[in-house]
């Protein structure tokens, strides 16, 4: 039974397409995050901090800064621990991470956030977080590796 040269070339173009999406996400790989942030305000908030990303046995030191727009009020340092996946190189970490989210911290409490940033990094990140810290904001974190 013979094809039709449109649907051959449709489904080659098809099987290539595959092949090069499947390969290059083969290619990507995790590394783990450690981030501290300390974060701060009344409407209008910032957070900054410190971190590392361990990637193929070598510690590299991170950055964060951020704002935060909507209820915010309080203080509080964050820790948190996790997974970034989908990176070829370390500074595929670095990058802007957006969010929208809400929360209540008295005392101690949970944390847990999945992030993703422009060059496709995503962060799985899980922790606790001490403080007197009241939101339901848009917030933007920016990670530099320094």
């Amino acid at each position: 039974m013979k094809m039709p040269s449109a649907v051959r070339a449709t489904l080659l173009a098809f099987a290539a397409f595959a092949g090069v999406t499947l390969s290059s996400a083969a290619r990507a790989d995790e590394g783990f995050v450690q981030l501290t942030i300390y974060k701060a305000g009344w409407i209008i908030g910032g957070s900054g901090g410190s971190g590392v990303l361990n990637f193929h046995g070598r510690r590299y030191p991170l950055s964060t800064g951020g704002l935060d727009y909507g209820l915010v009020f309080g203080g509080s340092k964050t820790v948190l621990r996790g997974r970034v996946s989908n990176i070829y190189r370390p500074s595929d970490v670095a990058g802007v991470y957006g969010a929208a989210g809400a929360g209540l911290a008295v005392g101690r409490g949970a944390r847990a956030i999945v992030l993703t940033n422009q060059k496709g990094a995503v962060l799985e990140l899980a922790g606790h977080q001490v403080g007197l810290m009241a939101n339901a904001d848009l917030s933007g974190l920016a990670i530099t590796m320094r």
